[in-house]
This record gives C-alpha cells, structure tokens and sequence, in this order.
C-alpha cells in the first residue's frame, strides 16, 4: 500500500434494514402510549360510575321486623339515614279502618313511647320522614291503633300494641 493513497471511509449511510426497524419500534411505542392512554381513561371513568352508584345505593343502619299478637312478621321496618326516612314494608294485610290511623312509636328501655308519624298511606311500602337523632337510644319500634290523623302530640299510643319489634343496628 502507498502511504499516499487514503484509506476507502467507511460509509456513513444508515442501513435500510435499522431504519425500518426504527420505524416499527417508534410505531411499537405510540401504540403502546395510546392504548395506555386509553386504558387509564377508561378506569377513570368506571371509578367515576361505580363512585355515583355507591352514593344512591341505599346504606340501611337500621332494620326491625315488627310482629302481630301471633307473633307473625306483620311489617318490616328500615331506615336510610342519605334518605332520612323509616321505609315500612307490609308483611300482612292488615290496614287501617276508615276512622282509624296506625302511628309508629320509638320505644328506648322504660322511657315513654316517642311518636314518629303516622301512617298515611294504604301502599304496601311507604316511607316516613325521620332524623337518625330520633332512633338513638330505641330499643323497640311499636305500631298502634289510634283515631284518625293519630293522638295529639304528648299523649301515649292506645295499648295493646298491633305490631311490635325490636330495631337491630346494623354495622357498617
């Protein structure tokens, strides 16, 4: 070799075959990213839906079956504190009279009976108005007879009792 004659350079040219595979693995990438993308939104909003179904799932705390003289399930009593409201199911066929009301009580140990509404509607489930404040302390729900639209307020319900139960708190 003649010291005069330069060395061939090597080519500087990138080969066809790490260009392409350039390519596939930056499509590879961008693919990967979006389905990630993708992936992340969708779970985002499945937490989102399932988060508002768990707000109008009813969360019941406490629960009473309220039995007759027979010792038979006459109504079945739940109370939803979101809703604040005591939702009474009919277990029997047992309604009111044309002159006559049922009106439930709270019963807490030896205290007197605390009225908290009276039965209005002839549906087989209805719901009453309550605050969780009112059932602290009771022990026994109680349902009487009474004269139309209920007794006046501070009287005591008409014994014997048509149903009576006691209410389970239930943990959470």
């Amino acid at each position: 070799m003649n010291p005069e004659t330069p060395l061939p350079s090597p080519s500087r040219r990138v080969s066809p075959w790490w260009r392409a595979l350039a390519i596939t693995l930056l499509l590879a990438l961008l693919l990967g990213w979006a389905t990630a993308t993708s992936m992340v939104t969708q779970l985002q909003a499945q937490i989102t839906h399932l988060q508002k179904r768990l707000i109008q799932v009813p969360q019941i705390r406490q629960v009473a079956v309220l039995l007759d003289a027979q010792g038979q399930p006459a109504m079945l009593a739940t109370f939803n504190p979101q809703e604040r409201a005591l939702t009474l199911h009919r277990l029997n066929d047992v309604k009111e009279g044309r002159e006559d009301s049922m009106q439930v009580w709270a019963i807490a140990g030896n205290a007197p009976p605390r009225s908290i509404g009276v039965i209005e509607s002839k549906y087989q489930t209805l719901q009453l108005p309550v605050d969780e404040a009112a059932l602290q302390g009771v022990t026994e729900l109680g349902i009487s007879a009474e004269n139309k639209g209920g007794v006046p307020a501070g009287s005591g319900p008409s014994l014997p009792w048509l149903f009576k139960g006691w209410l389970v708190v239930k943990s959470i």
